[in-house]
């Protein structure tokens, strides 16, 4: 059961820019660290995050065809106006 204090595997989520790049209040940041401590589908979620920033971070642009950018341009437009 959660109390007020318990974060929710969909706010941790939401959260999880905020915590990579050290945005969380000190409360938020416990709250956070405390649910992703206890449940296994958040653990393991944010091991692939990690994993993703791990393996992201090192790409650079020239790695990326202009089809490829042109693809992922038009997809982000697409999620933008669908909102």
């Amino acid at each position: 059961m959660e109390t007020a204090e318990d974060i929710s595997c969909q706010e941790l989520v939401e959260l999880v820019t905020d915590y990579f790049e050290g945005a969380l209040s000190p409360e938020d940041h416990a709250r956070f660290e405390e649910h992703a401590a206890v449940c296994r589908g958040c653990k393991a979620y944010l091991h692939q995050m990690r994993e993703t920033i791990r393996v992201v971070g090192r790409l650079e642009r020239a790695h990326v065809s202009p089809e490829a950018e042109q693809a992922l341009r038009e997809a982000f437009r697409s999620f933008r106006s669908d909102r």
